[in-house]
């Protein structure tokens, strides 16, 4: 059945990566039409069948370039930043990128008026961290507060689902590793959260459902240490491995290495982020902040990670028909 359109634009800066993707299809599907702002429109066409013919249009947009921001979401009714990166490649800097460029979304949102802005850092952001991904999370959340006050944050928690970079990451090296590496001992705690469900809250922000101005703490049913969600990923897709530990220190050693190459399994910063949990906090559920105090039933692992991770299984798809051996 076609959608019925709503006669209502978003732009959505970074909508063409793991997270923008499901968000789009959330915002196709109640109306919305899109604007999927990325800096290169030709990686962005496989949003466009989300939705119905001319519902979802790529548009250029560097957000190191103030004009360029602005031109992507003129006549928008809200903007929602996505744009992150897990490791600095080039010009692509966590400062130029999460820091700098998330204040041109800001500025130039507060300059033309934006009635619903959204953004979407992440649990950790601070100021005062060791971490360069940390600290520049924090300056974009504060560009945004100072712009825009009214300014929805969502800061999730490890997102996980279809072509996420931390289950099929460690699926993937499954394949091929006797062992998987346990950074600190693997007892960092996390929160999981199912993508569909963030994309859910920031649908319903767009929906104006959302109180603005305040900030969300994203995070699923269940707090699991690394180990234990690497042992629940082993155990879903059938494989035995070991999980080795690995300290902080010569953790940090070799990610000084493993940096360097195009896409790092490990970076000095995110050995650093580990020493962290990542967890929602305290205050943000007593306050109501969070996805069950926005009315949504989060989904677990269990309920998910099947229905994606069967590629990593030994025979895959084949072994998700046969029954589990006890």
């Amino acid at each position: 059945m076609a959608t019925a359109l709503n006669g209502k634009l978003v732009t959505v800066f970074g909508g063409s990566g793991f997270l923008g993707r499901h968000i789009i299809r959330a915002l196709a599907l109640r109306g919305y039409r899109v604007r999927a702002a990325v800096r290169r429109p030709e990686n962005a066409e496989h949003l466009q069948p989300l939705g119905v013919v001319g519902q979802i249009m790529p548009v250029q947009a560097n957000i190191r370039n103030r004009e360029s921001v602005e031109n992507a979401m003129r006549g928008s009714d809200a903007v929602i930043n996505l744009v992150g990166i897990l490791h600095e490649s080039g010009k692509q800097t966590f400062e130029a990128i999460q820091a700098s460029g998330a204040k041109n979304i800001a500025d130039a949102c507060a300059a033309l008026d934006m009635n619903r802005v959204i953004h979407v850092s992440a649990i950790g952001a601070d100021a005062n961290s060791k971490s360069a991904y940390a600290r520049s999370k924090a300056a974009g959340e504060n560009a945004f507060r100072a712009a825009v006050p009214d300014t929805i944050i969502f800061r999730p928690s490890v997102v996980f689902g279809p072509e996420d970079d931390f289950f099929n990451r460690f699926g993937a090296m499954s394949r091929i590793a006797p062992a998987l590496p346990l950074v600190g001992g693997g007892k960092t705690k996390f929160q999981p959260v199912f993508v569909g469900d963030v994309a859910e809250a920031i649908a319903k922000a767009v929906e104006g459902e959302v109180a603005r101005g305040t900030t969300y703490e994203l995070g699923g049913p269940e707090v699991a240490s690394f180990r234990e969600c690497l042992e629940l990923m082993l155990k879903i897709i059938r494989r035995r491995r070991m999980l080795g530990s690995l300290s902080f220190g010569l953790a940090r050693f070799k990610a000084r290495f493993l940096q360097i190459l195009p896409n790092p399994p490990l970076t000095v910063d995110q050995v650093e982020l580990l020493r962290t949990d990542n967890v929602v906090s305290a205050q943000a559920i007593a306050e109501g902040r969070t996805l069950e105090g926005l009315g949504i039933n989060a989904h677990s692992m269990e309920a998910i990670l099947p229905s994606y991770m069967e590629q990593y299984m030994p025979h895959g798809q084949y072994d998700a028909r046969r029954p589990v051996q006890n």
